[in-house]
């Protein structure tokens, strides 16, 4: 069940949508190590292009659904048929593209896990450990990073798609990479230490 505090003060990007404000309390920024579920974040990141977040956010059980909860080689082995029938889906985001680089990406994705831990290797950006930013408005936060343009060009070599410059430093700030809550925020002095576990959903 989804419930939230109204009272509580949040990042500004925050609305008042309480999937939005659930989200926003229990998973973004909060480190996220665990292989299957960079994976789910990443594509839905790249889902989102041209999109708002809330759009993608109230469609993730659906995603979650046709994927079989992002199972990589599932997705990997989806033939031209399987994906004409995820566009005809109303509970997904029906884009071509973005439906056929779904599967290009879960190919990708098991090469990189021939090679070694792809979870690793995405944290690998940033050092490894969370960069813990303190902006005090939201007007500082960054769209693009130096970093976010490393793991861009790397994961666009590696074969993916979808994963602009702008959509990776999303990525990073969704999983925690970067904490980009703001100093006014509740969860800025919760996550700051840069320890916080993952709240599964």
């Amino acid at each position: 069940m989804i419930s939230s505090c109204n009272d509580l003060t949040r990042c500004r990007w925050c609305s008042s949508d309480p999937v939005y404000q659930y989200y926003h309390d229990h998973e973004w920024g909060v480190p996220e190590y665990d292989a299957q579920r960079l994976f789910e974040k990443l594509l839905l990141d790249g889902f989102q292009a041209g999109l708002s977040w809330i759009t993608i956010l109230k469609k993730r059980e659906r995603y979650r659904q046709v994927y079989r909860g992002f199972d990589v080689p599932f997705m990997a082995a989806q033939s031209d048929a399987d994906l004409q029938l995820l566009m005809q889906d109303p509970g997904i985001i029906r884009n071509r593209l973005k439906i056929h680089a779904a599967r290009q990406n879960a190919r990708a994705w098991l090469v990189l896990a021939e090679h070694g831990d792809p979870a690793a290797w995405l944290w690998q950006f940033i050092g490894g450990r969370p960069l813990v930013n303190h902006f005090t408005s939201h007007a500082e936060v960054p769209a693009i990073t130096p970093e976010a343009k490393a793991m861009s060009k790397a994961l666009k070599q590696a074969g993916f798609s979808f994963v602009g410059p702008t959509i990776c430093y999303a990525f990073m700030q969704a999983t925690g990479m970067v904490m980009d809550h703001t100093l006014d925020c509740f969860r800025y002095g919760e996550l700051s230490g840069g320890t916080a576990a993952v709240e599964q959903q």
